[in-house]
């Protein structure tokens, strides 16, 4: 039976599918650190995490068994990608299902951020009546700036428009502007017109630390800044500086370049007790819906790769969208280096044998190629160790009952 083991609370319904396709799940609530999880692993196959743990080269050296892994949540900076896919493991992602819980979020932090409820609800906690309208503002007719135009930055860009705010993004990718949007030239000359500036980047390392003290003194006299997207991003002690000197008039940060492992853990940061500044514990995508959502489609991801070898969506390996084999059919299927000769040697083996292909799909991407074969007939044990012994193999699959794995 295949194994699993789902980390960090993701959600029951990922157990449900799991369990519903045949598989064993094993779950934890905490992530776990680089031994932890090497341990761990051992005679799993498949496994399960969300944005904390992390899967080095190391952990996958040490994981011959694991073919498939799904982060339960948008980003995947918390894998060695490249290193998983000469590794033969797939990984999947939840690309768009929490995408609208985090655009809530930020919408409900910037109004409260320009209406300053933070200091009203501190202070009548406190028992002092601060009737005033001082510093506070409607968010109608004020500029949001969006950095990073994907998933999120554009349904960001509708629902602000929505609210009566201009919308002005900064990507380094080409992207049609939605609704009236107007695409910025530089970050720089966003930062100049927003009244709001919020990060919705990926973590690709070449992002990090491309917001700090410059940034922080391009942007007007009392904007307001937000980061919902990596804590590794910002330089937050030049946001603290800029909070107290008055320039940024609030901030809400919901990820940090060092998170708590686990839930109840202490958390520290130079941030805390600022004025007018929202901490939040990486919540983002936290809402019972999303992460349903995201538990019943990552889930699927990993069930359609064990029983089906589809790969769509993947973030790793070349993507194919693949249904079941039909009954008496045997599927191979064929991870191997982008390299001239692999089809026709590893067709020559199964022409030699005697099996007639039905059908056979082949997509390529970087120095990866996945190469998906239906044939009927008996395909001996030995024909399938003379494909996977060819030095361009990177793991080879068979995906029926008859067949040897």
């Amino acid at each position: 039976m295949v194994k699993a083991l789902l980390l960090e609370n993701i959600h029951p319904l990922g157990t449900e599918v799991l369990d519903a396709a045949g598989v064993e799940v094993a779950t934890r609530s905490g992530a776990l650190d680089e031994d932890e999880l090497i341990a761990a692993l051992d005679g799993v196959q498949v496994l399960g995490i969300r944005s904390k743990t992390q899967i080095t080269p190391r952990v996958l050296e040490h994981a011959p068994d694991l073919l498939a892994i799904g982060a339960f949540c948008i980003g995947t900076n918390q894998i060695d990608l490249q290193a998983a896919g000469h590794a033969g493991v797939v990984a999947f992602n939840a690309p768009f299902s929490n995408t609208r819980s985090v655009v809530e979020l930020a919408l409900a932090e910037i109004i409260a951020l320009t209406r300053r409820l933070t200091e009203k609800d501190k202070s009548l906690h406190a028992g002092v009546w601060d009737k005033s309208a001082n510093g506070s503002h409607e968010v109608r007719g004020r500029t949001v700036g969006i950095v990073g135009y994907g998933n999120i930055g554009t349904q960001l860009s509708v629902v602000a428009e929505a609210l009566g705010m201009r919308v002005i993004f900064y990507d380094t990718a080409e992207k049609l502007a939605l609704g009236n949007a107007k695409r910025m030239p530089s970050l720089h000359a966003l930062l100049a017109e927003a009244d709001v500036v919020t990060l919705h980047v990926d973590g690709r390392p070449g992002n990090a630390g491309m917001f700090g003290a410059g940034e922080f003194a391009a942007m007007k006299q009392g904007s307001i800044f937000l980061n919902l997207s990596r804590g590794f991003l910002v330089d937050y002690s030049a946001l603290r500086e800029q909070v107290l000197a008055g320039r940024i008039s609030g901030a809400a940060v919901d990820v940090f370049p060092v998170e708590p492992k686990s839930q109840g853990d202490p958390f520290d940061s130079e941030l805390r007790e600022l004025p007018n500044v929202i901490l939040t514990p990486h919540v983002g995508g936290s809402t019972e819906e999303a992460q349903q959502d995201i538990g019943r489609f990552v889930a699927a991801k990993l069930r359609d790769y064990l029983h089906a070898g589809a790969t769509a969506l993947s973030v790793n390996v070349p993507a194919l969208i693949l249904d079941r084999p039909h009954a008496g059919s045997r599927r191979i299927a064929h991870l191997h280096q982008n390299v001239p000769g692999v089809m026709a040697a590893a067709n020559q083996e199964l022409s030699a044998a005697g099996a007639n292909i039905e059908s056979q799909v082949l997509a390529t991407s970087g120095s990866l190629g996945y190469a998906v074969t239906d044939v009927s007939g008996s395909v001996s044990a030995q024909t399938l160790a003379r494909i996977e012994a060819m030095e361009a193999t990177v793991r080879l699959r068979t995906l029926d009952p008859d067949a040897t794995d």
